[in-house]
């Protein structure tokens, strides 16, 4: 597979690339990230492979990581409207303003305007809501996205890193008000964090909305830096702040590495694989500090698994769901198929049935 072999947003018109390239670290205010020359590289590599997705937040390096990316496209004209565009609102950049921030109309209409100008463009493609907002009616803001919708300044909705019944409500409200609905989720998913799929990659599923998995590689856990014994990779300030995976991650990390070494591609390479296979996944989102990041990352997209192989992935990092998945995992076949074998799937018989014949 290639970047330009596009994929559906979820049940949306909308063709993106398998990897969108995040932009989190253009621009190194704050301390980490890489330069604006690093940027420009990385995203012109980006683009000159086929890629035609990018990601960014309106507080990404304090804003400087829409302003690279709105100077960049303003440099080349024609090009911006040839790619998909999305960045984020929620988080709040004007220190002291209580509505600055988060997801109230006066709060959304400065960020959309701020976006806009950092970006240097009339409209944004995919526009997120970073996080759940518990104190703002959650009409005021879909109200508020269907206006911008409305008014051409953006052109699809999306969730970021919100609960599933907050997103449920959402979507179902905006559907039965003839507002625009929930196009796409973005959120954390990896081998190593894989608890999405209790509740929010099913919603997802029946619901028609893309997954945009976050963080594909934990942070670096699963880039093939860390291995048992040599402690936490230097040169980096996330990996002081992160520590040293733990034993049961290190379990994973392992397995990873065993595959890796299989198929002949670093434990990246697969650990974005897995990923984009997941079911439910639109693209995944890559997040390159240096332009060999990227071609690293890159990578991911030629690689195939085998069945064995994605079932000791799918084994060796299988998560703890919160209650009922696992009671609906195992004990609803057997209430409902009582035996059968359904979908090439066999299920087991409730032992009482089978401790007589006699049905009342």
């Amino acid at each position: 597979m290639a970047l330009d072999s596009f994929v559906s947003l979820g049940r949306s018109g909308l063709k993106v690339s398998p990897f969108c390239l995040g932009a989190m670290n253009f621009g190194e205010d704050g301390g980490f990230g890489c330069s604006v020359e690093e940027s420009e590289k990385i995203l012109q590599t980006y683009l000159d492979r086929g890629g035609n997705f990018v990601d960014t937040a309106n507080f990404y390096t304090n804003g400087h990581s829409e302003k690279i990316i709105g100077d960049y496209f303003a440099q080349r004209p024609g090009l911006r409207d040839r790619v998909v565009l999305a960045t984020k609102f929620f988080c709040n950049l004007h220190l002291g303003d209580p509505n600055g921030g988060g997801a109230g109309r006066k709060a959304i209409l400065g960020q959309i305007e701020d976006s806009l100008r950092r970006l240097r463009t009339d409209y944004i493609d995919l526009y997120w809501l970073h996080n759940y907002d518990w104190s703002t009616p959650m009409e005021e803001t879909l109200r508020t996205l269907d206006d911008l919708v409305a008014a051409g300044k953006i052109r699809y909705v999306g969730f970021s890193d919100t609960p599933a019944w907050f997103t449920a409500k959402a979507h179902t409200t905006a559907l039965l008000r003839g507002w625009t609905p929930i196009t796409a989720l973005q959120m954390e998913y990896s081998l190593l964090e894989r608890t999405i799929e209790g509740e929010l990659i099913p919603l997802a599923q029946d619901a028609g909305m893309g997954v945009l998995p976050w963080s594909p590689l934990k942070s670096g856990y699963l880039s093939g830096a860390y291995t048992r014994g040599n402690g936490i990779p230097a040169g980096t300030r996330r990996s002081a702040v992160l520590g040293a995976p733990s034993e049961a991650q290190f379990t994973v990390i392992d397995a990873l590495a065993a595959v890796a070494e299989e198929v002949g591609a670093s434990s990246a390479a697969v650990a974005l694989s897995w990923v984009r296979n997941r079911p439910g996944v639109s693209s995944t989102i890559i997040g390159p500090r240096r332009l060999d990041h990227l071609e690293a990352n890159l990578a991911g997209l030629e690689i195939r698994l085998t069945d064995e192989q994605t079932a000791l992935l799918d084994e060796v990092s299988a998560p703890t769901l919160n209650f009922p998945a696992e009671l609906n995992r195992q004990v609803a076949p057997m209430l409902k198929y009582s035996g059968a074998t359904v979908d090439g799937r066999k299920s087991v018989v409730y032992p009482p049935l089978l401790e007589s014949t006699t049905r009342y």
